[in-house]
């Protein structure tokens, strides 16, 4: 899997949220900036981290007219029991035949504990207001995610 390029528009996309709502990346164009990131599985320790961190920075993204979605394999009503027992106050999107994952190049094969398998690479796309890709995270550290996310926000002038 190869990642859109920057600069390009972002693939386009409409996926059941934690409430079985669509939601479409259009509806945030020319009006909010997208933390797009792609994590394994919900309630998960290094997904609930990195969830967590960017709970707890929704005021700064707000600052930034920022918007956080996160999108996983998993299934709504597990993205529902997540944003319950962690009281997140962001949007998770399911997209269980992974087609999103894979239209942005973070479906993949892993390795864990010597075994191989395909699934979520932990990925974070910056979207700008225009709808364009900014920026791609591939190295993401859980612990710091939200902190290296409002980073490059600022870097990158959102």
């Amino acid at each position: 899997m190869a990642f859109p390029k920057i600069g390009n528009l972002a693939p386009a996309f409409t996926l059941p949220d934690q409430d079985g709502s669509k939601v479409s990346l259009k509806q945030f164009r020319d009006d909010k900036n997208v933390v797009l990131y792609f994590y394994p599985k919900a309630m998960t320790p290094g997904c609930t981290v990195q969830a967590c961190g960017l709970r707890d920075s929704s005021k700064a993204l707000a600052k930034k007219d920022t918007v956080v979605l996160g999108i996983s394999p998993d299934p709504v009503a597990r993205l529902c029991k997540f944003i319950d027992k962690e009281q997140l106050n962001f949007t998770l999107l399911s997209d269980e035949d992974h087609a999103i994952a894979e239209k942005y190049g973070a479906w993949g094969l892993k390795k864990f504990m010597g075994r191989e398998f395909m699934g979520i690479l932990r990925t974070t796309f910056i979207i700008g207001r225009d709808g364009r890709l900014k920026y791609i995270m591939d190295k993401v550290k859980t612990k710091s995610h939200h902190d290296d996310v409002l980073a490059l926000i600022e870097e990158l002038g959102l």
